[in-house]
Parts: C-alpha cells; sequence; structure tokens
C-alpha cells in the first residue's frame, strides 16, 4: 500500500514539473535570437494613447518588410515606454526599444532614474522624431499655470515612462515636490480620458508635435488648454538636465491661436547589443532608415539619413549601427 502511494505521489509530482517547464519563455531573454535565421525581435514602444506605440507598429512593419534575414519577423508590443525599455533590454527581456534620449544618456551612465544601476548592454539606433512636453488642462479648471497645479489632481504618466521623468522635473522646477499634488501614473489614453471626466486636472505628454490625441481632447471638450514652461523654471531645466527649450508655433491646431513655450527632447531606437548581433543590427538601422518614407504616421517624416544622429551624444553606438552609419558617410 505504501509503495503504491509512494508511486502516485511520484508521479504526480513528474506531471507537475513537466508542466511548469512547458510554458512559453517569453520575451527572447535567453539570448537565441542574436541573429541569423528565423530571428523575432520585439521592439518596446509606449502606452497605446501615446505616439510611440502607433509609430512603433509601423517601424515593426518596415523591419518585418526589408530586413534581409531569412524568416525575420519583428513585432511592436506597449510598454511603459523609455525608461521601462531601457530597464527590459537591461535584464534581456527586449531587443529594441523606443526612448527619449535624455533617459537613454542616464542609463548609460548609471545617474538619474538609472542611479547606481548603469545599463551597459545596449547601443543607440537612430533618431526618430522630435519629442515635445505638451502639458495641458481645461479651461474650466481655472489652472493658469503649473505652479498652480498645488493641490491638484496631476497625470505624470507611466513608471517607467520619458513623460514622467520630464515632469517630476518641471513641477520641481516650479517648486512642487511629491505630496504637493496627487500624482496620477497613467499612460496617456487614460489619462486623456480621466480629464475629460473631470477625475484629473492636468495631464504631460510627451508626444509627437500635433498630437492626434490632444485634438480629440478638443474635439470632445472644446476648451483644452496647454501650459507654458518659461522663466526661470525654463533656465533651471535648460541648465540642470538636457531638454532644450521650444516654441509649439500657433496654428499647430487649428484651435491654437498662440504660440506656446515648452521643452523638447529627441525619441531614439536604442537596441539590445546581448540580443543583436552586429550583422543584424546593420540590417535592421538599413532597413529603417532606407524604407522609412512608407512609414504613414507623421512622426516617421523624421526618421531620415539627415536626422539619423540627433540625440547620439554621449550614447553607446550599436555596433550594426555604427556600421551603417559609416556606410553612409555618416560616422567616419
Amino acid at each position: 500500500m505504501k509503495k503504491k502511494l509512494f508511486s502516485m505521489l511520484f508521479f504526480s509530482l513528474v506531471l507537475v514539473l513537466a508542466a511548469c517547464g512547458s510554458g512559453d519563455e517569453g520575451d527572447n531573454a535567453d539570448g537565441d535570437n542574436a541573429g541569423g535565421e528565423g530571428a523575432q525581435i520585439q521592439l518596446g514602444t509606449g502606452s497605446t494613447g501615446g505616439t510611440y506605440y502607433p509609430l512603433g507598429q509601423e517601424i515593426a512593419n518596415i523591419l518585418t518588410d526589408n530586413v534581409d534575414v531569412e524568416g525575420f519577423s519583428a513585432s511592436a508590443i506597449s510598454t511603459d515606454a523609455s525608461i521601462d525599455n531601457l530597464s527590459r533590454i537591461g535584464r534581456g527581456e527586449l531587443e529594441l526599444g523606443m526612448t527619449v534620449h535624455i533617459p537613454a544618456q542616464e542609463a548609460a551612465a548609471g545617474t538619474g532614474s538609472f542611479d547606481g544601476t548603469a545599463i551597459e548592454n545596449f547601443g543607440f539606433m537612430g533618431h526618430i522624431y522630435p519629442e515635445v512636453m505638451q502639458v495641458f488642462t481645461l479651461e474650466s479648471t481655472g489652472i493658469e499655470s503649473i505652479a498652480d497645479l498645488k493641490g491638484k489632481r496631476v497625470a505624470i504618466g507611466p513608471p517607467g515612462s520619458g513623460t514622467q521623468a520630464a515632469a517630476k522635473k518641471i513641477l520641481e522646477a516650479y517648486g512642487l515636490e511629491e505630496g504637493d499634488y496627487t500624482a496620477f501614473q497613467e499612460g496617456f489614453g487614460d489619462a486623456k480620458k480621466k480629464l475629460q471626466d473631470g477625475q484629473v486636472d492636468a495631464s504631460f505628454g510627451f508626444l509627437g508635435l500635433p498630437s492626434s490625441s490632444v485634438d480629440e481632447l478638443q474635439a470632445a471638450t472644446g476648451e483644452v488648454k496647454l501650459l507654458e514652461i518659461t522663466g526661470e523654471p525654463l533656465e533651471k531645466l535648460q541648465a540642470e538636465t538636457g531638454y532644450e527649450a521650444f516654441e509649439i508655433p500657433a496654428g499647430s491646431w487649428e484651435w491654437l491661436e498662440e504660440p506656446v513655450n515648452t521643452i523638447t527632447a529627441y525619441a531614439i531606437l536604442v537596441g539590445s547589443t546581448d540580443l543583436i548581433d552586429e550583422d543584424l543590427g546593420y540590417q535592421i538601422t538599413k532597413a529603417l532608415f532606407e524604407n522609412a518614407g512608407n512609414i504613414s504616421h507623421k512622426q516617421g517624416a523624421h526618421i531620415t539619413k539627415e536626422n539619423a544622429l540627433r540625440g547620439s551624444t554621449d550614447l553607446p553606438m550599436h555596433p550594426g549601427a555604427e556600421k551603417y552609419f559609416k556606410e553612409i558617410g555618416l560616422l567616419d
């Protein structure tokens, strides 16, 4: 009887262990897709309501159609954007990621959001488009400036996003620390809905210009107001960070009658140096910059050979991208 019971227990344990081992490994973390036949890679983008996700889907399609590797495919996945994508690459969970160039600089140096934990296995693979900080509210809130956000409900972007990293620095430049406002860590799509429904008072978004999502909010409410970044806070941001001053031109949306001062940075593509070897990195970079004209998203117009190295300062270069940029004369 005891032998029979022991056999049944042993057999059950074998079945459990077999089941545990039968699942997907997920996220290509074993590094088998570093190049060669059948390479399947993932591109980390951002929240579905922002610019990264729809643009990233088109980039993935361009790569799938034009990378000259048998069986190659690329897919875009929704993530929490910049810092999250860099962190996932660092952990071996992503091959490619879209990011603001400033968090990428921090990741390489082990500073800021990556204080003490530098990410050493990624490289710059090209400029995508200029990102513009859009801080917006509704006229009915009575909010006139970023300083007025004290005590308010503010959507600062999801954890691990370039939007949230920049939003906190902007609020600090205006003298607002964490706790001075109620932070909602939302992707842009959710933040837009909450602002429209009166659940938040203002929202930050590092987005392409002009953002169609902001236009949709205006269409739904008829009272969108953009908040400016000016004066001493702007000077502080320029002196202490890599963000640059930027003027949103009047007419960027039909309803925007006056220019708005804000800050800008660059959206860039980065790739894992562990999961993407030099040959595949070369193919990816070449496919993107020689076929970007087929991207229908308006921000795709910025993906050009002329812009390719913008945002690359203080960043390691992926060996494959470096090979391509040397080939076309952008690097010595």
